[in-house]
């Protein structure tokens, strides 16, 4: 029975300690180009976005308590969406990331990420260019 008790209370700890993760991309393209926006993750898929020159596309979930929650997107450059690029837009990268705003910035020459708190292998708090398009 103490045993029971322990993990129920850790399970409630868990629970309680559930952490948020966020997506944001942004359309920064020239020329009054649109975006196209689609992402998944193992459990879920959002329905395609265009976005307009200027606007931006925002998703927030609840990460799970064992560090494995990951959204794929895959954006398209208007007008005719031939370049194109699929990542990794957001990772949690254990089960102690207490998450974090992945910001996405669709630009001419490239993709560009910048990650606000959390943990995160792949950069830092500064937006860097992470891709570039598939042509």
């Amino acid at each position: 029975m103490k045993n029971l008790s322990v993990f129920l209370c850790v399970v409630s700890f868990c629970m309680i300690s559930h952490v948020y993760g966020s997506i944001r991309i942004s359309n920064e393209l020239k020329f009054k180009k649109k975006l196209s926006v689609s992402c998944y993750s193992k459990d879920n898929r959002m329905k395609t976005e265009i976005l307009e020159p200027g606007a931006r596309y925002e998703k927030y979930f609840n990460t799970n308590i064992f560090g494995t929650t990951r959204f794929m997107c895959t954006l398209r450059q208007g007008p005719n969406y031939r370049h194109i690029q699929s990542f990794t837009a957001f990772k949690q990268v254990s089960p102690s990331d207490n998450g974090a705003l992945w910001d996405w910035r669709a630009r001419e020459n490239g993709i560009y990420l910048k990650v606000w708190a959390g943990k995160h292998q792949q950069g830092g708090a500064y937006m860097h260019k992470a891709f570039d398009w598939i042509y």
